[in-house]
């Protein structure tokens, strides 16, 4: 069982990338995507989350900082792979999600991800491509060759989300050379955007501007109905969030998507259903 209390929370060690693949103690967690225009669930975020047999589920922070590039690229490939295969179980709970796995930008360049999806992508007609979300600080960089590996990308059906937007100030110069199918506003910006007027500015420039590339904006760290509400009212095409719903276990999420199946269809549109889980935090 988890630990829970404050003062071993706070004992809970660091756990190097390379010990936990070892153990095999990576767990993929899923974090409900809702399409805010539609009010109906969308997709997913993939996040890896490490389960300890000692301390349980570790909270955000939980992998060691000083990673090398093998551990980063070996967790990002066994992340992309469990994902392509969990997809095929939600569909057959009746859900055609679209999923979304974040890559740093060094497993990007360094894992052949075109041939591992072509490979191990589901075999249904239904299924509607990946989404590699990548933080913009990090893609910012590396514009060049981002732009190359899109175009590798399209064909095996895999698009690029810029994460965190708003957290790496990229000119438009840069935004102009990166092709991306979404843009996700930083949490920073999401928070309060309800009610403090800076942050309602940036989310709605940032809403037009990935609307004015022709890509979708999401809405990444929504708390509560009032910011939900308002990035709706702008015209924010997705969102995600513990007002809607925190990352849970693939067994959780399963389990959620059979309840919503077995509701009547003007309950299940609703987005707040999904919000009765507890809280969990994002690790990577």
């Amino acid at each position: 069982m988890p630990i829970r209390d404050s003062a071993d929370a706070a004992a809970r060690p660091r756990i190097a990338i390379s010990e936990a693949l070892r153990n095999n103690w990576i767990e993929i967690w899923y974090q409900p995507k809702i399409d805010l225009k539609r009010k109906c669930l969308a997709g997913a975020e993939a996040l890896a989350r490490i389960h300890h047999p000692q301390f349980g589920a570790l909270p955000p922070g939980g992998f060691d900082p000083e990673v090398d590039d093998d551990g980063i690229a070996e967790l990002t490939q066994q992340a992309l792979l469990a994902t392509l295969c969990d997809w095929t179980m939600f569909e057959e709970a009746g859900f055609n999600l679209k999923l979304a796995v974040n890559v740093p930008v060094r497993a990007l360049f360094r894992l052949p991800i075109p041939r591992l999806v072509s490979e191990y992508r589901p075999k249904s007609e239904r299924w509607p491509g990946l989404i590699v979300e990548v933080t913009e600080d990090q893609i910012v960089r590396e514009a060049a060759l981002a732009h190359d590996v899109a175009a590798q990308f399209r064909v095996s059906g895999i698009v690029i989300a810029i994460d965190e937007f708003g957290a790496g100030f990229s000119s438009f110069a840069s935004l102009r050379d990166l092709p991306f199918a979404e843009l996700k506003i930083d949490r920073r910006f999401v928070e309060h955007c309800a009610t403090d007027a800076a942050n309602a500015a940036i989310c709605q420039t940032a809403v037009d501007l990935a609307h004015r590339f022709g890509a979708a904006a999401v809405a990444e760290g929504l708390e509560n109905a009032a910011d939900l509400q308002a990035l709706m009212v702008m015209g924010c095409d997705f969102g995600q969030g513990v007002a809607i719903a925190p990352p849970m276990p693939k067994e959780r999420f399963l389990d959620l998507l059979r309840q919503r199946t077995s509701k009547p269809r003007a309950a299940a549109a609703r987005p707040a259903a999904l919000g009765s889980q507890k809280p969990a935090g994002r690790v990577a």
